[in-house]
């Protein structure tokens, strides 16, 4: 699932729902710019280059990936439908895993409206809901 026209502005909230599929290995969520500039790039992975039950975060600016930071907090079930909920300032991306937890990650590229959403892996996408 992709759009290049999602209008995510600071201070508006993004509930993705969505359903990691029996033999899902990892998915993807990347909030930015375009493919190139991607502000937010939320790697959930089960079993996968080389790691277990750990959420990556990345962000990607003209095509280089930055340094990623790992959240060893992992609520995700295979085959279980769940919720995240981003919103962001210049400073911080604020994230709401399904259980509840906040995790944050630096808004590398500090922009205030981000256009490009992109869903992939093992998942079946549910729905996203801008508030």
């Amino acid at each position: 699932m992709k759009m290049n026209d999602l209008g995510f502005k600071e201070g508006q909230e993004l509930k993705i729902s969505i359903k990691p599929n029996h033999s899902c290995d990892s998915f993807v969520v990347d909030i930015g710019l375009d493919s190139d500039n991607i502000a937010l790039h939320f790697n959930p992975r089960f079993d996968y280059s080389g790691d277990s039950n750990t959420i990556v975060c990345n962000s990607l600016s003209g095509g280089s990936w930055g340094e990623e930071q790992r959240e060893g907090n992992f609520p995700f079930s295979r085959g279980d439908e769940c919720k995240v909920c981003i919103n962001f300032n210049n400073e911080q991306f604020y994230i709401r895993l399904p259980d509840g937890r906040m995790m944050n990650f630096p808004n590398r590229l500090g922009e205030f409206k981000y256009e490009y959403f992109k869903v992939s892996g093992d998942v079946e996408f549910k729905g996203v809901k801008m508030a």
